[in-house]
């Protein structure tokens, strides 16, 4: 008997070990893994440079906290705004502790406004975490239930209806943010549409209210770009990252710019954790790799390679609704719950994910090769064809 908290509906497989997007289970059995960690293996399994940075940086120190100054903290800041074009930068451990510190930074921003009560605008079918802020951000009743009272302070939309946030706006005075993921990624895949994004940012502007754009799932080069906000040619106020930026060491981030930036001071927020010597070790060498290898460009045309793949292999089949996405981050929707497809393609060797009960949800490695997304293809299209004629 596990005396591990029931959480998880966890799969009959345990891995032992993995190099690049293949995994090794403790029978011997090998997988082709679309999933890569639910998009937290930027560089696969086994990378030999983020295997050494790692194992160079723990012989030396693991974490010293906050209290004292940290040199690879400061460089991965320094990288990231430059990326970003964002100005500073929060560290922590995961994406819902970045979303709670945007949240804060918002309601901060909020107050130094003379706005008592301040809301913000979130999205239909969003997911932002499952601490009791983000929760409350969340769109999805079933991942809030059992758990009111919900934190207040978050009104809702419709994702990409620019003239809904615009009419709420209108009647809410105590509106200081909108909050968005830039790809719905436990909603279905949706693509937020780049006039949709620019409009957002216009409309921020003319109303003094900050940008947040969530990029947990999406960012760090997924979907081709470093960040997805990049696609719009826009600047948020507010992004968080975790997921993908240290390659599968626990990390989160969030960036400030413009009006929020500067807004936290010492005692404002805190992370015991947050962005140590051995996580921001990691994110850094990730970053590196990212750059050295051109992966940029890798998952835009191997994402490309996997979407015109399979919109190809399944465009006559019954039951298919449609292929979707940006870069690496790839949904495929049925007109019918496909859970079962997730344990079907396990069976088969290939590590898959369903979300939002009927969409099929592809997270390749930025390092999936072009011959890697044919096999993806050719094989997830025999089984999703096979499940719907069943």
């Amino acid at each position: 008997m596990s005396h591990v908290m029931n959480t998880y509906a966890r799969l009959p497989v345990a891995f032992s070990h993995g190099k690049g997007s293949r995994l090794t289970d403790t029978e011997g059995k090998t997988y082709l893994d679309a999933l890569s960690g639910i998009a937290v293996n930027t560089l696969g399994h086994n990378h030999p440079a983020l295997v050494a940075a790692i194992s160079a940086q723990a012989a030396r120190l693991l974490h010293s906290s906050n209290i004292y100054q940290m040199p690879q903290q400061e460089r991965l800041a320094d990288k990231l705004t430059e990326l970003s074009g964002m100005e500073d930068v929060f560290f922590c451990n995961s994406g819902c502790e970045a979303n709670e510190a945007a949240i804060k930074l918002a309601r901060f921003y909020g107050h130094q406004q003379g706005v008592d009560n301040p809301a913000i605008i979130v999205m239909e079918h969003s997911f932002h975490g499952r601490t009791l802020a983000t929760l409350s951000a969340t769109g999805s009743r079933k991942v809030q239930a059992g758990f009111e009272p919900l934190v207040a302070g978050f009104v809702r939309v419709p994702f990409n209806d620019l003239e809904a946030v615009r009419v709420i706006g209108g009647h809410n005075k105590n509106v200081v943010a909108v909050m968005l993921e830039i790809v719905q990624g436990e909603g279905g895949i949706h693509v937020a549409d780049p006039e949709y994004l620019r409009g957002l940012r216009k409309l921020c502007d003319e109303n003094a209210w900050l940008l947040i754009c969530d990029e947990v799932q999406c960012g760090m080069g997924r979907m081709g770009t470093w960040f997805g906000f990049q696609q719009a040619g826009i600047h948020p106020d507010v992004a968080t990252l975790a997921k993908g930026l240290a390659g599968g060491v626990p990390i989160g981030a969030c960036l400030a710019a413009g009006k929020a930036a500067g807004l936290f001071h010492p005692g404002n927020h805190g992370s015991t954790f947050g962005g140590n010597q051995l996580a921001t070790t990691a994110a850094l060498t990730t970053l590196e790799v990212v750059e050295k290898e051109n992966l940029l460009d890798n998952a835009t045309s191997v994402g490309k390679i996997i979407r015109d793949g399979l919109a190809q292999a399944l465009s006559e089949v019954p039951g298919v609704v449609g292929v979707r996405g940006q870069g690496l981050i790839i949904g495929i929707e049925l007109d019918r719950p496909c859970g079962d497809l997730v344990r079907l393609a396990l069976d088969a060797g290939l590590l898959i994910n369903v979300t939002a009960e009927r969409v099929v949800r592809l997270l390749p490695s930025l390092n999936f090769s072009a011959d890697e997304g044919r096999e993806l293809v050719e094989r997830l299209s025999a089984l999703i064809r096979s499940f719907l004629s069943s």
